[in-house]
């Protein structure tokens, strides 16, 4: 059986090649909620902080995603990856890191990378392929004015 090319396996890889791309980062810290009796973040967290690394990119670029939905907008998640490497534990603060891997008119992926503050390293990577859509949820474009931005 062969893998399709939008299979985990080859997006992964291609998703990961944007080292000499600007990297936005944020800082964050594992709360009292988001872990499990052990102390230890819970694995469903880590796309929520994607989540946040995201809207602070597009909140940085100028464009907060809340103004992308009110001019009719909307990116839809079509495919999500996580890569766990390293558990984050209670109280423990860490870099969010997102880059914009591509964009299209009718979408747009993010990379992020979850790092240690002090050391920096890697606890988990992952990437986002979303897919443009209007109110309605049809498949559109978005227009130039936000691409701009958002590429900016």
């Amino acid at each position: 059986m062969t893998k399709s090319p939008n299979s985990v396996s080859s997006s992964y890889k291609t998703h990961l090649s944007s080292e000499d791309k600007p990297w936005i980062e944020i800082q964050e810290r594992v709360r009292y909620s988001e872990t499990d009796k052990m102390g230890v973040a819970h694995n469903k967290n880590y796309l929520e902080w994607f989540e946040l690394g995201r809207t602070e990119f597009c909140r940085q670029k100028g464009i907060p995603y809340k103004q992308i939905e009110q001019k009719g907008y909307y990116l839809v998640v079509g495919e999500a990856f996580c890569r766990y490497r390293k558990p984050l534990r209670y109280d423990e603060e860490f870099i969010i890191r997102i880059v914009l891997e591509q964009v299209a008119p009718k979408k747009v992926v993010f990379k992020y990378a979850l790092l240690t503050k002090e050391e920096r390293k890697i606890v988990a990577s992952g990437y986002t392929v979303h897919v443009v859509t209007n109110a309605r949820a049809e498949v559109c474009s978005l227009p130039p004015e936000i691409l701009e931005k958002i590429k900016a």
